[in-house]
């Protein structure tokens, strides 16, 4: 399988919040990127875009990033929206991914392969567990789009994996660089493109007292927690100012070190 211009859109799933790279726009690298760099060893003519914004909701994704991709006519385009809005206390479920199923069809129309993904399973939190039936129904939803539209889909939902949190970013939110090479994995897997990425080592957890424990869920409470409520509650966004980090095509260099 080979492509030679992958477009993508999304939010910080897909610009690649917790895969830092000081090197990069954005300051990160992310599970895009390091897909971009094995499609590039397979093309001589080869192009990245990455469209996503972190923070955004669905219907801002496609507002601000549909017709831009569109317009990059590209023959693979992957689409990451919605658990932003799922997350929020009041959804419209049905209208939400009829937006997306409209996307979705101007996207296949064109051609272009199309790969989207359900949204993870929050079972494993206790934060987020309340939302799971919420992301349950989101998912079913989304296969049917999939299936519409021959679209390709990552189930999120049934990488259970993903479960162990060292595939996760101090901030709980986020993957981690490993969660970002997993998932790199996981899309290649599905397109079918050969490539040899490897998962990156896990560091073992040491046991830590439940004192300890209840003292770093405040810590996150208050680092990362609070102000992703003060954001939702002030109307603002963590990605207010900042443009895509790959607004046009371009040729991918390989990573300065080796894959990790």
């Amino acid at each position: 399988m080979t492509f030679s211009r992958f477009v993508a859109l999304g939010d910080s799933f897909t610009e690649g919040v917790g895969d830092p790279d000081p090197t990069r726009p954005n300051g990160l690298r992310g599970w895009a990127d390091r897909v971009a760099e094995v499609l590039a060893t397979r093309s001589d003519d080869f192009g990245y875009a990455n469209l996503a914004i972190r923070g955004r909701k669905l219907r801002a994704i496609l507002d601000e990033q549909l017709e831009p991709a569109l317009a990059l006519q590209p023959d693979l385009v992957t689409v990451y929206a919605g658990a932003n809005d799922v997350l929020r206390p009041r959804v419209d479920l049905d209208a939400l991914v009829a937006a997306y199923d409209v996307a979705v069809g101007e996207l296949a129309a064109t051609g272009a392969r199309v790969l989207v993904w359900t949204a993870f399973d929050p079972g494993g939190s206790a934060v987020y567990r309340p939302v799971r039936a919420r992301f349950a129904l989101y998912n079913e939803l989304v296969r049917e789009v999939a299936d519409r539209h021959g679209a390709t889909l990552v189930d999120f939902w049934r990488l259970r994996d993903y479960r162990d949190w060292r595939l996760w970013d101090d901030d709980r939110m986020h993957m981690s660089s490993a969660g970002h090479q997993r998932m790199a994995i996981e899309v290649l897997d599905t397109l079918g493109v050969p490539h040899d990425l490897e998962p990156l080592a896990l560091v073992d957890v040491a046991a830590v007292s439940r004192l300890d424990r209840l003292r770093a869920d405040a810590a996150w409470a208050r680092g990362h927690a609070g102000p992703w409520v003060q954001r939702r509650l002030t109307g603002r966004s963590s990605g207010d100012g900042l443009a895509p980090r790959r607004p046009a095509l371009a040729p991918v260099e390989p990573p300065a070190t080796a894959v990790g």
